[in-house]
């Protein structure tokens, strides 16, 4: 069982705390009722930062942000400073990252063949290493830029995640391989893709009122999520609201409430399996509050 963490920073001074998540649907969904003040966290306001996965990975790793969204596979890199809230993350069935390419292949021949993945501490370059521990010649780029990538032929392969689940075909490109699925057959867990760190630094009392307001947040979203569609659009001009909706349906569900003990145990599966491949450093600290 997790350690109880001393409050050794008193919340009545925090006044305003960084925190981090994606322009994607899923996480708009997800911080639209705490961003616009439908729910509130204690009397914190928040200086939010929008920016792509890997972008936020780098910010937590560096310790530049209070509370942020993160790739699990970066989450191994950073529990001495950070935590994991129960809520707020997006873990499930049939939302993991996909391997595509232009023609039908097999995952096995592409050994010393380029490809690209969104990220070096994303959890789809975890999943894939964890695959095949063979495969090493990677490029790490944008999500956004990796289907282009392996349409041209800069690539023989990659790795897609995000809306890009949604538009491959359209881009000639087929499924070689479904990470997510791969993963729930190799182990009977769902797949933990990304959650929402916090400093330990903030102290037990805090750390506990981001998960619940987070939580509330998540509630408030699905209660009325048309109120959210404005906050959403506005960071998700480039899709429709069919690939909108495609999005959080996928990514957002009861695991976003709260892990649970499944979610939880999928986590802790994951972080071990990359810790036992020597991916992320052993697990020597508490991984949630209690």
């Amino acid at each position: 069982m997790d350690s109880v963490l001393p409050d050794n920073r008193d919340s009545k001074t925090v006044q305003s705390l960084s925190l981090g998540f994606s322009p994607c649907p899923n996480d708009t969904f997800i911080f639209d009722a705490l961003m616009r003040g439908r729910v509130t966290c204690g009397g914190f306001g928040f200086r939010e930062r929008l920016e792509d996965v890997e972008t936020l990975n780098r910010m937590a790793l560096s310790g530049t942000l209070d509370v942020s969204k993160v790739s699990y596979h970066l989450l191994g890199h950073i529990l001495k400073d950070y935590l994991l809230l129960r809520s707020g993350g997006a873990l499930g069935r049939g939302c993991g990252p996909l391997l595509v390419a232009r023609e039908p292949i097999d995952p096995a021949r592409l050994a010393g063949r380029k490809i690209a993945l969104p990220g070096r501490y994303t959890t789809a370059a975890l999943l894939l290493r964890l695959f095949d521990p063979s495969l090493a010649e990677f490029v790490y780029l944008p999500f956004d830029k990796i289907m282009a990538a392996v349409a041209d032929g800069s690539v023989a392969a990659g790795v897609i995640i995000h809306e890009s689940r949604f538009t491959f075909a359209s881009h000639g490109l087929r499924k070689v391989l479904d990470l997510g699925q791969w993963w729930e057959k190799e182990t009977g867990h769902p797949i933990p893709l990304g959650g929402i760190a916090a400093k330990r630094s903030l102290g037990r009392e805090t750390l506990l009122a981001l998960e619940r307001a987070i939580a509330l947040s998540v509630g408030y979203a699905f209660e009325h999520p048309a109120g959210a569609r404005p906050y959403i659009r506005a960071h998700s001009q480039e899709m429709s609201d069919e690939v909108c909706d495609a999005h959080i349906s996928l990514y957002v569900n009861d695991f976003s409430r709260g892990l649970g003990c499944e979610g939880e145990s999928a986590v802790r599966l994951l972080l071990g399996r990359a810790a036992e491949a020597g991916i992320i450093p052993p697990l020597c600290e508490p991984l949630l509050v209690s």
